[in-house]
């Protein structure tokens, strides 16, 4: 049997014993017409069983991926079928692509896995969290270690990227926490005193936005800003150096990574988080002191001689520590996040967004056992 067609891709068929010779001739090329690998073997099967199939040339000008797929073919029907094959003398470039693509099994359609039992998955979970809390628990105890060491004086970490880290968590966020806490208080001064001037007690909303914003708002709201804003970033900075090997070479230098990175953060933050706390009490009982001079009868000494009256140290202060441990949650969880992320870039975006939710649920966690406690103890 010979087909060869009017394009230029030649193909003859002969039967020698119980081996079938396929001898390529001509251009086998993708531009040129091919014939049907599986419907001409299986003509020539029907009509002569044959063992073997043998692939060989003879005036083949030139080829491309045409005569590869079609060797594929060939080979893929004489496996289905169950007859072996020869590559002949087939070009070595040939020979070799068929092998190389036989190296790595085409995968096949899997089932998919059963679904886990109610108490196997509950098992697993429980143990994925102990592993998770274990992780935190070395991390906070070796932490606490490297924070002994730096009040010493002998922690491993450079000074002007502790000066950096003071400036980036502190004065470049100011503007931001300030922006949202002049809203905030303004949004709980026109909400109270809508309110209070239906029993004709507007001045009372100093009382309102002063307590809200000392105890509560001011540092929730600087530590949600600062968990998206600073959370994120460490965990982003340390995440990428951990991709890149960084984090490794520090430790392949004798630098220990808690102490060169950790560290510098977590004391910039603490630090810095009671400032910027302070400055969103101000700017938020600012924003209040606007809407209620707007809107109202009362004027300005008027509503600051209210908030004197109504807020006392108490208050403030509460507010400011509770910032500092806000600020050390945030620290914290970014930079564990920044050491334990992988080894790829998804991991970075993995870390970062799990350092900010991390920090805003043990923030809302911490602020609550702060009201009560702070109730029990008369503060």
């Amino acid at each position: 049997m010979s087909i060869n067609s009017e394009s230029k891709a030649g193909l003859s068929v002969r039967t020698e014993a119980s081996v079938q010779v396929l001898v390529f001739s001509g251009e086998w090329i993708l531009r040129n017409e091919r014939p049907n690998a599986t419907r001409l073997l299986s003509e020539s099967y029907g009509k002569s069983s044959f063992e073997i199939v043998r692939f060989t040339v003879d005036g083949l000008l030139s080829w491309d991926t045409a005569l590869l797929i079609f060797v594929r073919d060939v080979i893929a029907w004489a496996d289905e079928v169950g007859v072996e094959y020869r590559f002949g003398d087939l070009p070595s470039g040939v020979q070799n692509m068929i092998r190389l693509s036989q190296v790595v099994p085409e995968m096949k359609h899997r089932e998919p896995p059963e679904p886990s039992k109610f108490l196997t998955q509950v098992g697993e979970d429980t143990v994925e969290v102990f592993h998770g809390l274990d992780g935190y628990f070395t991390f906070l105890g070796q932490l606490v270690v490297d924070l002994c060491v730096f009040v010493r004086g002998k922690a491993q970490f450079r000074w002007k990227e502790f000066i950096f880290l003071i400036q980036s968590t502190g004065p470049m966020a100011l503007l931001i926490v300030s922006l949202l806490s002049f809203l905030t208080g303004l949004i709980i001064a026109f909400i109270g005193v809508i309110q209070l001037q239906k029993f004709a007690a507007d001045i009372y909303v100093a009382d309102l936005v002063g307590l809200a914003i000392t105890r509560e708002l001011g540092a929730v709201m600087v530590g949600v800003i600062m968990a998206g804003r600073t959370g994120a970033a460490f965990a982003a900075q340390i995440g990428s150096m951990q991709v890149n090997e960084e984090v490794d070479a520090l430790v392949s230098f004798g630098i220990s990574p808690m102490q060169f990175l950790v560290v510098p953060r977590v004391v910039a933050l603490v630090l810095m988080m009671p400032l910027l706390c302070a400055c969103a009490d101000f700017v938020g009982i600012l924003g209040g002191m606007v809407v209620a001079v707007a809107i109202s009868d009362v004027s300005v000494v008027q509503y600051f001689n209210q908030v004197e009256a109504a807020v006392s140290l108490n208050d403030l202060l509460s507010g400011i520590f509770k910032s500092a441990v806000f600020g050390s949650i945030i620290a914290v969880a970014g930079c564990y996040r920044g050491l334990n992320c992988g080894r790829d870039a998804t991991a970075v975006g993995q870390a970062a967004t799990s350092a900010v939710v991390t920090s805003i649920t043990w923030i809302v966690i911490a602020d609550a056992i702060f009201a009560v406690s702070f109730h029990l103890l008369g503060i």
